[in-house]
C-alpha cells in the first residue's frame, strides 16, 4: 500500500532543504543562547569585550525587531508569539512553492530565526539578545542594536531573497 501524497501546498521539492536550514539556524541559535545563559552566565556579568568592536551583553527584548512594541504582560507576549506563528506558517507556504535552492535556504533561515526567537519568547517571556556591535573614537561613539544568532539568520535569509530577486535567474532583466 502506498502512503498518501503530501499536499503540494504544504510540501514542495525544496521543502527538505528549507527545513534543514531552518533547523540548523534554530539549533545554532538555541545552543549558543543556552551556553551564554547557563554556562557562561552572561546575566551575572557586565558587558564583556570580545573585540574592539564587539561586546557580549544580555538584553531581554520583550518586543519585536529593534525593541519595538515592548510587551510586559502575558496577553501582549501571547499576541507576539501568535504573530510569529502566523508569519512562520506563511513563510512555510512560500517555501513549499519555491523552485530555487537559494530561495529555499533563505526562507529556511528566516523560519529558523523566527523559531529560535519564538522558543525564547515561550520559555522566558522575552527574547535573549547578546551581541553588541559598536564603534568608538575619541570624538564620538556608535552602538548598533543588540541582537542574537536568530536575528543573523533572519537578516541572511532576507539578503538571500533580495539577491535572488535582483540578481538571480528569475529576476527581471533589462532588455
Amino acid at each position: 500500500m502506498q502512503a498518501p501524497a503530501k499536499p503540494s501546498y504544504l510540501w514542495g521539492p525544496l521543502s527538505r532543504l528549507g527545513l534543514a536550514a531552518a533547523l540548523a539556524a534554530a539549533a545554532a541559535d538555541q545552543a549558543f543562547k543556552l551556553w551564554l545563559l547557563f554556562v557562561f552566565d552572561i546575566g551575572a556579568r557586565q558587558r564583556v569585550a570580545v573585540t574592539p568592536f564587539l561586546d557580549l551583553v544580555l538584553v531581554w527584548n520583550r518586543g519585536i525587531s529593534y525593541g519595538l512594541f515592548q510587551q510586559d504582560g502575558p496577553v501582549g507576549q501571547a499576541a507576539l508569539l501568535g504573530l510569529k506563528i502566523v508569519a512562520v506558517a506563511l513563510l512555510w507556504l512560500w517555501l513549499a512553492r519555491s523552485g530555487l535552492r537559494l530561495t529555499a535556504v533563505s526562507l529556511g533561515l528566516i523560519i529558523g530565526g523566527a523559531l529560535g526567537n519564538a522558543i525564547d519568547r515561550f520559555a522566558y517571556g522575552a527574547v535573549a539578545d547578546f551581541v553588541l556591535l559598536h564603534l568608538t573614537t575619541a570624538t564620538w561613539s556608535f552602538n548598533w542594536y543588540v541582537f542574537n544568532l536568530a536575528d543573523v539568520a533572519i537578516v541572511a535569509g532576507v539578503a538571500g531573497l533580495l539577491y535572488d530577486s535582483v540578481v538571480g535567474d528569475r529576476a527581471a532583466k533589462a532588455p
